[in-house]
């Protein structure tokens, strides 16, 4: 397997890299509903109508620092 000349490790294949960003395309989504849905779990128990936007808000918040952190963790990896 070919090295990086900068780190000295062992570079990616596409496919690999592929899988990891694709990830992306799961965990974006799923923070997002997961915040809206506890949203609205919380607006039905504290009988309030503006949770949902509260969790929906936190939600995206969620993907785009799982964004980051991915991108950062495979820059320095590569």
């Amino acid at each position: 397997m070919p090295e990086n000349p900068e780190t000295g490790q062992p570079k990616k294949s596409v496919l690999v890299q592929l899988a990891n960003y694709s990830e992306l395309a799961f965990i974006f989504p799923a923070a997002t509903v997961v915040g809206w849905l506890v949203g609205t779990a919380l607006d039905r128990w504290l009988h309030t109508t503006w949770l949902y936007l509260a969790g929906l808000i936190v939600g995206i918040i969620a993907g785009f620092v799982a964004l980051i952190r991915l991108v950062t963790s495979s820059d320095s990896k590569t």
